[in-house]
C-alpha cells in the first residue's frame, strides 16, 4: 500500500544524494549491496543483544539508503533486468534478517517465546507475499499489491520495535506481529486469487 503512496515523495528526497553518489562513482549495484549489508548488520548485531532502538535507527539508515539504488538507476538511465534481480534477491536477505534478529532476542535474551515464533512467523508469511509475485511473473501475469506489501511490513516491524526499545512494554510489538502475520496471510491470498483470474482469463481468450 504505502509504495504508491510514498514512491513519487521519496524520490523528490533522495534525487540530489543520488546523483551526488553518482558523481562520486558508486553503481546502483554498490548501494544495494552496501545497504543489504548495513540493514543486516544492525538486525543481526544490536537486535540479539536487545539494543533495540539503537539496531532500529541503524536499519531505518541503511533501509533509506537502499531506497536509493533504483532512484540511481533511473537517473543513471542503468535500469536493467539484473538490477531488478539483485535488488529483490539481496530484500528478501535483509527482511529475513531483520525477524531473525528480533526472533533470536526474544528467543535467547527476554525469554519470550511467543514473540519470538510471532517474528519467525513474520519472516514465513512475508517470504511467501514477495514468492507469490515471483511466481506469478514467471507465468505471465502480475501479483503485486495487497494490504502487506514489503515497505508496509517494514514500517510496522520497525516503528512498533524501535518504540518498544524505547520502553513500549514488549507486548505492543507481539499484537504488532500478530496482526503483521495475518496481513500476510491476507495478502497471499488476495494474490493467490488475483493470479488465478488472470490466469483463467488468459485461457479463456486464448
Amino acid at each position: 500500500m504505502l509504495n504508491s503512496i510514498a514512491r513519487a515523495a521519496f524520490t523528490r528526497l533522495f534525487r540530489p544524494l543520488a546523483k551526488l553518489l553518482l558523481r562520486a562513482g558508486l553503481t546502483p549495484d554498490a548501494v544495494t549491496v552496501i545497504g543489504t549489508l548495513g540493514v543486516s548488520a544492525g538486525a543481526l548485531i544490536f537486535y540479539p543483544l536487545g539494543h533495540l532502538f539503537v539496531g532500529t535507527l541503524v536499519i531505518t539508515v541503511f533501509v533509506f539508503g537502499d531506497m536509493l539504488d533504483g532512484i540511481m538507476a533511473r537517473e543513471s538511465g542503468r535500469n536493467s533486468r539484473w538490477g531488478a534481480f539483485l535488488d529483490s534477491t539481496l530484500d528478501r536477505l535483509a527482511d529475513s534478517a531483520v525477524f531473525v534478529g528480533l526472533a533470536l532476542w526474544y528467543f535467547l535474551g527476554a525469554q519470550d517465546a511467543v514473540t519470538a515464533l510471532l517474528a519467525l512467523g513474520c519472516l514465513v508469511t512475508g517470504s511467501l507475499v514477495s514468492y507469490v509475485r515471483a511466481r506469478a511473473e514467471g507465468l505471465g501475469v502480475h501479483a503485486s499489491g495487497g494490504i502487506a506489501e514489503r515497505a508496509d511490513r517494514l514500517l510496522v516491524t520497525l516503528v512498533v520495535t524501535g518504540l518498544v526499545g524505547l520502553g513500549l512494554p514488549d507486548i505492543v510489538l507481539s499484537v504488532a506481529l500478530a496482526i503483521l502475520m495475518i496481513a500476510c496471510c491476507i495478502t497471499i491470498l488476495q494474490r493467490i486469487t488475483s493470479v488465478r483470474r488472470q490466469l483463467l482469463e488468459n485461457y479463456e481468450a486464448s
